[in-house]
């Protein structure tokens, strides 16, 4: 059992020997920026050993052990000291590499020494919105009412939003389109805003929020410090970054590009049907060993792999956009915890946020921004953080080669090695079985020619070589599972489960009850 940290006369950790282990405050590899930063007006430092050396509010450093965060990641690390200094963050780090902590601290460190400011974080999506709040809310535990954060990233009425800004809050999470309009209603102020961020800003852009962030840029005052994280700096990210900070550092960690190094890349090319084979035998022969995250095309898919499954014994959960916000959360909780060993993901989000981004010009406004707060906020591959996954199983292809770097990113983390096995369907095996095919198979060599072409030195992705005669003794069972699961099963599982969690809110059991008592013989409907 490790020692015991003592604090000093001011309450502050004392910093640890370089010898001890330590716990990283995200899961994330340590890795170093290639672009130094702009002239800082302080000597940077070459590493910090902890966040005593930060010289960050006492406050913030007995949340930080309440965390159980022990050292700094390399975002931040190098973001805090120079946020700390005033200067705007241009960073490209991905989920899973300490960027939250990177400006929360810093901005929570502002807040207590300079009362009556706000801080405006926007998100593309509610998921991330409710983490980010938690990891606010818990940072600040010990700070009394001198940190109010608040979440309106949900889908509660204005009332309701209005009541909750009413009383200025220091830190305000909210998605672009809710933070716009509720500056535009009055209800959001930013005559007095201290700092503006802009998390996972390459998603932010690829769901439509540009005339969001537009109208937010020309109403805040001069003077905001900015933070603008993403995963990737495209020309689009660098536009927005130039329109928002003034003279940024840029911080360019290959968090990703490194972790993607560590994993073994695999495809298989095989027939639709067989792709249910597959995933049944390589589960049931201990092929796929660990934590795994499952891949699907659409809802529709999750239900039918995983009734698929569940005829053989074989457990798993499913996440997708049609469960309520708290239910796709608790199921990550639930994930997390080793509850479940298998998540079955409907990713539509990728699709929609990428391949969808141009014709969604064309659509009226206020449909565009129902669309944004609705499906697009659902996404699973990035945003939502995932502990210790050992594999990545993409039962249904990625659309395109940059959501198939975002999904293998989930696994090989903190120095870990971790495995990417993608089921490839070829043009001469499409449309052969009518039951099992998925129409985003039609270009799954097209893509997989794209992901080959953008893998960096040291990436490889290479065929598994399973040997197809292992599937025989799994065939006598696998063609009863697999017709077993109809339509109309896998619309019952979808209701059956929409009701369960729905049921789970203390909101809808009161309206139950009270539904009951006042209309005896109306039958629960769902629509």
């Amino acid at each position: 059992m490790a020692p015991k940290r003592k604090l000093n006369e001011h309450d502050v950790p004392e910093p640890e020997s370089p010898q001890s282990p330590k716990r990283r405050a995200s899961d994330a590899s340590e890795t170093e920026p290639t672009t130094p930063a702009k002239k800082p007006t302080t000597p940077a430092k070459e590493a910090v050993a902890s966040f005593a050396d930060l010289e960050l509010e006492p406050r913030l450093l007995r949340g930080i052990r309440d965390q159980r965060w022990s050292s700094p990641t390399a975002v931040q690390s190098k973001a805090i000291p120079l946020a700390l200094q005033g200067r705007d963050i241009l960073a490209r780090s991905g989920t899973g590499t300490g960027k939250t902590g990177a400006y929360l601290l810093p901005i929570l460190h502002n807040t207590l020494r300079r009362k009556g400011k706000t801080s405006l974080i926007l998100v593309p999506t509610k998921e991330l919105a409710l983490q980010i709040s938690k990891v606010a809310k818990a940072l600040s535990a010990h700070c009394g009412q001198e940190v109010r954060v608040q979440n309106i990233a949900g889908k509660e009425s204005e009332v309701v939003t209005k009541a909750k800004l009413a009383d200025k809050p220091e830190i305000v999470i909210a998605t672009p389109a809710k933070a716009s309009a509720n500056i535009n209603n009055g209800a959001l102020a930013v005559d007095e805003l201290a700092h503006l961020v802009v998390d996972e800003g390459d998603l932010v852009l690829g769901y439509g929020f540009k005339e969001d962030l537009d109208q937010i840029a020309q109403n805040i005052p001069k003077g905001v410090q900015m933070f603008l994280m993403s995963a990737t700096l495209n020309t689009e990210v660098e536009s927005l970054g130039s329109l928002l900070c003034n003279d940024p550092v840029t911080l360019k960690l290959d968090d990703l590009d490194k972790d993607a190094k560590r994993v073994k890349q695999y495809a298989i090319k095989c027939a639709e049907e067989e792709k249910f084979l597959l995933i049944y035998a390589m589960f049931k022969l201990g092929l796929i060993k660990g934590k795994t995250i499952v891949f699907v095309g659409d809802t529709d898919r999750s239900y039918r792999v995983k009734l698929f499954l569940e005829q053989f014994g074989v457990k798993a959960c499913v996440l997708n956009s049609e469960l309520p916000l708290a239910s796709r959360l608790h199921i990550v909780e639930e994930f997390n915890k080793n509850v479940y060993n298998i998540l079955i993901a409907s990713d539509e989000t990728e699709i929609l946020g990428t391949q969808q981004k141009k014709s969604s010009e064309s659509r009226p406004k206020k449909k565009t921004k129902t669309d944004k707060e609705g499906k697009n906020d659902s996404g699973v591959s990035r945003g939502i953080d995932f502990l210790n996954i050992s594999c990545v199983l993409q039962f249904d292809f990625a659309a395109n080669w940059k959501s198939y770097f975002h999904r293998i990113g989930r696994t090989a983390r903190a120095g870990k090695s971790g495995t990417a096995i993608s089921f490839i369907i070829p043009k001469d095996k499409y449309r052969k079985h009518k039951s099992t095919t998925f129409p985003a198979c039609e270009h799954d060599e097209e893509v997989l020619a794209k992901v080959e072409a953008h893998q960096e030195a040291g990436q490889k992705l290479e065929d598994y070589k399973f040997d197809m005669k292992r599937l025989e003794p799994f065939r006598y069972r696998f063609g009863d599972a697999l017709r077993s699961v109809t339509r109309i099963a896998i619309r019952e599982a979808r209701v059956k489960e929409l009701r369960l969690e729905l049921s789970k809110s203390e909101k809808l059991a009161r309206y139950v009850r009270l539904s009951s008592l006042c209309f005896p013989h109306a039958p629960l409907t769902h629509k």
